[in-house]
C-alpha cells in the first residue's frame, strides 16, 4: 500500500493501481476527465508531483501508476490555442500554415513532446515536417495523436503541437490526398435515401445485434 493525495487529502492505495484506478478506490466517481481506460482517447491527462519535489509532472491518469507521496490533479484539457480558418480559403503551403501557427517555426528541436508522448509519436518530427510544407508526411506520421495535449505542456516554444497536426492532415485530406471514389459513391448513396431502411434497422437494433454485426463485419486487408 502507498499513500497518494488526491485534490489534497491523503489516502492509502494498493501500489499495484494506475491513478484513475486509485482514485476510483478512494471513493471518486469519475464522471469526467476519463474514456477509454486503455490510452486511446487522452481525456484523462493529469498533472501531479512527488512529495518534497518542485517539478511537475505529467501522465495519462490510466497509464501511469501510482508512487508512494504523490499529489494527484486532474484538468480537463491543457489550454492550447487553436486557429480559425476557412479550409477553403487556405492552401497548404508553407506560408499559410505560418499565418496559423507561426509558434511551429520557433520549434527548440529539445524533444520533450516525444519523452512526455503517451502513444510515442515522435512529435518532434511531424512538427519539422510541417515546417518543410510536407503535410502528407505530417498527416501520417500524426494520425494516433490522442489529442491529450501532454506535449504542450512540456514545449519551452509553446507549440501546440495536437492542433497544428489537426490542420496538417486536414489540408492534406482537402487537397494533397486522391479523392476516394467508392466514399463519394456512398455518400452520395445515403443522400439519396438507398440506405434508409439498413440505417434504421441498426438504429432498433439491440446491443447483442450491434456487437455481432461488428465483430463479424468484412475488414479489407
Amino acid at each position: 500500500m502507498v499513500d497518494v493525495f488526491i485534490m489534497g487529502k491523503r489516502y492509502t492505495v494498493p501500489e499495484t493501481l494506475t491513478i484513475l484506478d486509485s482514485m476510483e478506490y478512494a471513493g471518486y466517481q469519475m464522471t469526467r476527465g476519463c474514456g477509454c481506460r486503455a490510452g486511446f482517447c487522452g481525456a484523462c491527462a493529469t498533472v501531479y508531483r512527488m512529495a518534497g519535489g518542485y517539478e511537475l509532472l505529467v501522465g495519462l491518469a490510466c497509464q501511469t501508476k501510482v508512487e508512494d507521496g504523490m499529489y494527484l490533479a486532474q484538468i480537463p484539457f491543457f489550454p492550447g490555442r487553436k486557429a480559425q480558418f476557412d479550409l477553403e480559403e487556405i492552401k497548404p503551403s508553407v506560408a499559410h500554415f505560418a499565418q496559423l501557427y507561426p509558434e511551429v517555426y520557433r520549434c527548440l528541436g529539445c524533444s520533450s513532446c516525444n519523452k512526455v508522448c503517451p502513444q510515442d509519436i515522435d512529435v518532434m518530427q511531424y512538427i519539422a515536417y510541417i515546417q518543410r510544407g510536407d503535410f502528407e508526411k505530417a498527416a501520417d506520421l500524426s494520425f494516433d495523436c490522442l489529442m491529450c495535449g501532454l506535449c504542450v505542456s512540456r514545449c519551452p516554444a509553446n507549440i501546440v503541437h495536437y492542433n497544428a497536426a489537426l490542420t496538417a492532415r486536414r489540408l492534406y485530406s482537402r487537397y494533397i490526398a486522391n479523392p476516394d471514389r467508392f466514399l463519394a459513391e456512398r455518400a452520395q448513396a445515403i443522400e439519396n435515401g438507398e440506405l434508409d431502411a439498413e440505417i434504421d434497422k441498426l438504429v432498433k437494433a439491440d446491443k447483442d445485434k450491434l456487437q455481432e454485426l461488428y465483430n463479424n463485419r468484412e475488414i479489407e486487408k
